[in-house]
């Protein structure tokens, strides 16, 4: 892959966007690259969490704009950029966005994908899309919303102002702000953390807690019955259980 570099430090795995010459900016190729990597990634059994990162300049920031300036309707129809997103929303391993400098634009969109974002105390968040005569097009309008509310995404779509990781924390986009100088080892940190946890309870853990944006509060209390119960079923479950009582670690499988 000539944009995107994977590192396997099992039981994690480390995605890396690698345009440092255009701060990571998007295009099809970077994206294609990217979801191909993950998808990946996701199918490996011995890869329990996925850091998802750029570089200490930026984590991406955003879409390739050399690449609107002639598009048409048409063109963006067919070269359907922002569908890479929804794949990557889809991947089942637990992904850490862990954002150093720019993410703006698709890149902050790109953040907001994954299940939880980190930042360094240098990070900068954006939607600036207005200034371009746009909106955001990947999910910044409906995920910025779900997370800040509506006045703090007005605000911020609206101004295409950037915001610091310490305001995304406060808003709610960002879960943890880490020093510039370990912001990407305080995020593998966290993934191992993640890692070692019994993978079928952290995966149904997150359907469950993306139903809540997604779902009425109903249909998300009846799939956390279904999902808490289906769970007895598992080996992970004997193990953390019966671990406890002995009072050893638990030896997670994933079954």
């Amino acid at each position: 892959m000539a944009f995107v570099v994977v590192e396997r430090e099992h039981p994690i795995a480390i995605a890396r966007i690698n345009r440092p010459e255009v701060r990571n900016a998007l295009n099809v190729q970077v994206m294609d690259e990217l979801v191909a990597a993950l998808e990946e990634l996701d199918a490996e059994e011995m890869v329990r969490a996925i850091v998802l990162t750029g570089d200490e300049k930026a984590f991406s920031a955003g879409a390739d704009i050399t690449g609107f300036v002639e598009a048409t309707p048409i063109t963006m129809l067919h070269q359907d950029l922002t569908a890479r997103w929804e794949r990557i929303r889809r991947v089942q391993t637990p992904l850490i966005a862990a954002v150093s400098g720019y993410a703006h634009g698709g890149g902050c969109e790109l953040a907001m994908v994954c299940d939880i974002v980190v930042a360094s105390e240098s990070a900068q968040f954006g939607q600036p899309e207005v200034n371009l005569g746009i909106i955001p097009g990947a999910g910044g309008t409906q995920r910025l919303t779900r997370v800040a509310g509506k006045y703090r995404a007005m605000d911020l779509i609206l101004t295409g102002r950037r915001f610091s990781a310490q305001e995304a924390k406060e808003i709610g986009l960002v879960a943890r702000v880490f020093p510039k100088d370990s912001w990407l080892d305080d995020a593998k940190t966290l993934a191992r953390e993640i890692a070692a946890k019994p993978p079928l309870a952290i995966r149904l853990a997150i359907e469950a807690i993306d139903l809540v944006a997604n779902s009425t509060l109903d249909a998300g209390l009846e799939f956390e019955r279904k999902a808490f119960y289906l769970l007895f079923a598992s080996e992970d479950k004997n193990e953390g259980t019966r671990a406890f009582v002995e009072k050893r670690k638990a030896d997670f499988k994933g079954r």
